[in-house]
């Protein structure tokens, strides 16, 4: 980013990582530009360096100081998660960390104005530092983030974050960006006191300019913010967060929330023993599994969003045929993330409850109406399917009927540019059978998308033997530009995802035949660390697709779909989007009968349900659905929400020992058949 042509380069100024210069008014700009990479992260050598720079500052005592970064991704993306596999002792954590408390009050203690000019991404250690500022002024456009995510990682800001966010928009407000992980535009930044401006680029070095030399002095705290941080007070506030956060994370699982909130309320009312505990509390935190394991998925979210990445794929206008929820949502989703959508089916009776929802979901999501106004505008009902002609991506998002789909594919090659992405978001039927038809069977693809659309972060990209590569490709890079991870996956019965799945609901289903409650079943899973039951799963993806599914694998793989299934779909009971399947569903809320006692050890229906799905992953290794177990970890928790604190099933199966899994395998076999025999694809799990 250009910021000031009039600058002059420091003389004394020779870093590798910030580049130091001067304007007429003796305001020196510190910019942060980490060579050979894409956006900034704070190294341990990127901060050492920083410290040479804030002494040097020190010494020239400018008038004012601005920190500013060149990468067009933004300011600095936070820490440098390349280094926390080498966080093993936690002694010599809580050192490295008091060293960066130690530079960034420097900073906040520096004599002259300090600003940090923020675009792009700031988060985690990028916001710490610039909270470390006396003033923040932000670019308002779309792609500036601000927050502080580390609980994601399964750890908390080690950066001073929980002493200086708190201190400068409020508690409350604090702990639910710290506590979430969750992140904010710029106008949600300024709302709440994160930044002192929200401008357009046009404005931005002017508003710079006027920060440093305003006279107004940071936030102070209001007699309602002292209270909050009184001994008594304090103990109640934490065991209502305690409550919130438990709610969605519980603590056995994901101990760095609570880490969090014990902090606060041992040592919120003093600063600088504040920081001190959180040096010790983030120093432990490294080294706990779950956070091990959380961060270790991060790396392989990155891998998943390195596929397709670089592919050349000029995308601005996509075609759905079939306006059901998947394809109706998968419609939307295209719209809010700026493509022009047509959306065909038969009638428009068909076409009109999609577009009631896509209506309502921006509502809900796009806060700007302008911005709302335009996306809605880029939905277009197309009864005719004239946008097939002129289509970059066409989906095919209709019911699980091979006939169907064989004869929409043949019309879909017959008009469709030659340069355009076929896929199909089939859940289960293999692509040759689909492409059986078309004259050239290597353009169609699979792009399995998971219900919900716009919470899923997820997308299978399917290829059959004969696929060219190319549109794989294109499909994966598809799945970026609409802010998705491309999983990549070999055509078989169920792909990766639904033929994991689909074993873990048999067995919950078989335990219902049994007698055994649905609300138990749940608990069980629910406890074992899964977002929710398999019961409740079901619900929510459609009992009716549930069957589908099931059916297609049984005729390919064998096995029988479980009675009740079929009897619940037959009356009627498809789910959530019935409100009613296993359980009743008014709104959100889940209605749930009362739970009928079970003879059965928890433990039991425990191994039951999850031995059978890491069975199945590992059937699905052996026989190359995906290239190695990584993406099966990594495709089953953002697929499925398999919990993550367990790294993915394989990952798990290795932490509890491959032996001990077959022994546990073989005992179940003896009670319950040959569906809990150990494939033969252990032997592959090191």
């Amino acid at each position: 980013m250009n910021i000031d042509a009039t600058r002059t380069q420091l003389p004394t100024s020779t870093y590798h990582y910030w580049r130091l210069s001067k304007d007429s008014t003796n305001v020196v700009w510190v910019t942060i530009d980490c060579p050979d990479q894409s956006s900034n992260a704070l190294s341990v050598s990127v901060l050492e360096e920083l410290t040479e720079v804030v002494d040097e500052l020190e010494r020239i005592r400018p008038k004012g100081i601005v920190f500013t970064s060149t990468k067009s991704s933004g300011f600095i993306v936070g820490a440098d998660v390349n280094e926390f596999d080498s966080l093993t002792d936690p002694e010599k954590t809580v050192g490295m960390v008091k060293q960066v408390h130690t530079l960034f009050a420097k900073i906040e203690g520096l004599a002259c104005p300090t600003v940090a000019r923020l675009h792009g991404f700031c988060l985690g250690g990028g916001l710490e530092l610039a909270l470390a500022c006396r003033y923040r002024v932000a670019l308002d456009e779309p792609s500036t983030r601000l927050g502080l995510p580390e609980v994601l990682l399964g750890i908390h800001p080690g950066f001073g974050g929980t002493v200086r966010l708190v201190e400068r928009i409020g508690l409350l407000r604090a702990m639910e960006l710290m506590l979430t992980g969750k992140n904010l535009d710029a106008k949600r930044a300024l709302k709440c006191g994160l930044v002192d401006r929200a401008v357009p680029r046009r404005h931005l070095d002017n508003a710079v300019r006027k920060l440093l030399h305003a006279t107004s002095r940071p936030r102070r705290s209001s007699i309602y913010e002292k209270v909050l941080h009184w001994p008594l007070v304090r103990r109640v506030v934490a065991t209502v967060l305690r409550r919130q956060v438990a709610k969605r994370a519980p603590e056995q699982h994901y101990p760095a929330p609570y880490a969090l909130i014990r902090l606060w309320q041992d040592y919120g009312d003093n600063r600088a023993e504040m920081f001190d505990a959180e040096a010790a509390s983030i120093a432990e935190l490294f080294v706990n599994a779950a956070s091990r394991n959380l961060q270790r998925l991060f790396f392989l979210q990155e891998r998943l969003k390195s596929i397709g990445r670089g592919t050349e794929f000029s995308i601005n206008h996509v075609h759905v045929i079939g306006a059901g929820t998947m394809g109706g949502d998968i419609a939307a989703w295209c719209a809010m993330c700026g493509l022009r959508v047509t959306v065909e089916d038969r009638e428009i009776k068909n076409i009109a409850p999609a577009m009631r929802r896509a209506h309502k979901t921006f509502k809900t999501r796009i806060r700007d109406r302008y911005r709302r106004l335009s996306v809605s505008d880029n939905l277009i009902v197309d009864l005719d399917g004239d946008g097939i002609a002129q289509a970059d991506v066409i989906i095919e998002a209709i019911i699980e009927d091979l006939d169907i789909k064989r004869t929409v594919f043949q019309r879909i090659e017959s008009i469709a540019r030659a340069d355009a992405l076929i896929a199909t978001n089939t859940s289960s039927i293999p692509l040759d059978e689909i492409s059986a038809g078309m004259e050239d069977p290597s353009r169609l693809i699979g792009v399995h998308f998971f219900n919900p659309v716009a919470k899923m972060q997820l997308i299978e990209i399917i290829g059959a033997q004969n696929t060219d590569q190319r549109q794989l490709d294109r499909g994966a890079a598809f799945a970026l530009r609409i802010d998705r991870q491309p999983l990549p996956a070999r055509s078989s019965p169920g792909f990766l995802i639904n033929r994991i799945l689909s074993p873990y609901l048999q067995e919950a289903m078989t335990m219902i035949d049994e007698g055994i409650s649905p609300v138990t079943i749940d608990e069980v899973a629910v406890e074992f660390g899964m977002p929710m039951g398999p019961i409740e799963l079901a619900d929510t993806v459609g009992l009716d697709i549930c069957l589908s599914v099931g059916e297609v694998l049984a005729e390919k793989l064998g096995g029988s779909v479980p009675d009740v299934l079929r009897r619940k779909v037959e009356q009627g009971d498809k789910g959530r989007k019935t409100n009613g399947g296993f359980y009743k569903y008014a709104g959100k809320r889940v209605i749930r009968p009362k739970t009928q006692p079970s003879d059965l050890a928890l433990a039991d229906i425990r191994d039951r349900l999850m031995l059978r799905l890491l069975n199945e992953s590992v059937v699905c290794l052996r026989e190359g659905v995906v290239t190695d177990a990584d993406l099966i970890d990594v495709g089953m928790v953002f697929g499925t929400g398999f919990a993550p604190f367990r790294g993915g099933p394989i990952h798990y199966a290795r932490d509890q020992g491959v032996l001990e899994i077959i022994s546990r395998l073989a005992r179940l076999s003896q009670t319950y058949g040959a569906r809990f025999v150990a494939d033969d694809g252990w032997e592959l799990i090191e």
